[in-house]
């Protein structure tokens, strides 16, 4: 088995996504952090789109978070968090293409620069999570009693909501008992809670207050 090197800034959702599942499989791993405004020069040798994750095996490097998840399933067979099931396979993955849109849309959320914005965003996010509330089956994760890894790409959104549930209530969660309960045994599990350094929420709440943005602003009013 290679030995895996992954690399990432500190609050990069993405990232936990892979940290979770190499923490599932069992297989050790290294975190290396950078800073992506002041990239190293060795970092830009390896990532050819400037972004993170970057999982380093041995000389060679893997870029795009998706393929760096499918290699780590295909050296780690016997450990799957993909279903058996092609057509079942097929399924997770969507839901994985749309954690990552919702991530998306939790950046343009917290970036919205004017109220009408943000209200918008706060829309969209709620479209979100209501069409996984009427997904979700009986629990406690995504597809029943195991946990997959379209549960670690589903965590991290739940994460940064923890930090945005401390400034305010948004209304995002509101009707949404199944999500609930889901984030819940998702935030139980300890391969999420260790997917992020120890001041995860003190670095994000600062990001947040340095972006400038209609959240910022909110944060920086009722500080």
């Amino acid at each position: 088995m290679p030995a895996f090197e992954l690399i990432s800034n500190h609050l990069c959702p993405y990232t936990q996504r892979a940290a979770i599942q190499l923490a599932e499989k069992g297989l050790p791993f290294q975190r290396v952090y950078i800073d992506l405004a002041n990239k190293p020069a060795w970092f830009s040798a390896l990532s050819p789109l400037g972004k993170v994750p970057v999982l380093r095996v041995g000389d060679d490097a893997i870029f795009e978070t998706a393929v760096i998840c499918e290699y780590i399933e295909d050296v780690a067979p016997l450990a799957p968090l993909h279903p058996a099931a092609a057509l079942s396979r097929a399924h997770h993955r969507g839901w994985i293409e749309l954690a990552s849109a919702t991530i998306a849309d939790v950046y343009g959320f917290y970036m919205a620069p004017d109220a009408q914005a943000f209200e918008r965003k706060c829309l969209d996010l709620s479209a979100r999570i209501t069409w996984l509330e009427r997904h979700l089956g009986e629990g406690p994760y995504f597809a029943g009693e195991q946990f997959h890894l379209v549960d670690a790409a589903f965590a991290p959104i739940f994460r940064l909501f923890d930090t945005f549930d401390a400034i305010g209530d948004f209304g995002i969660f509101k009707s949404t008992q199944r999500v609930n309960d889901y984030r819940a045994a998702l935030a139980r599990r300890d391969s999420v809670r260790q997917a992020v350094v120890p001041d995860y929420a003190d670095r994000f709440r600062q990001y947040l207050i340095e972006r400038g943005s209609h959240l910022s602003r909110h944060m920086q009013a009722t500080a």
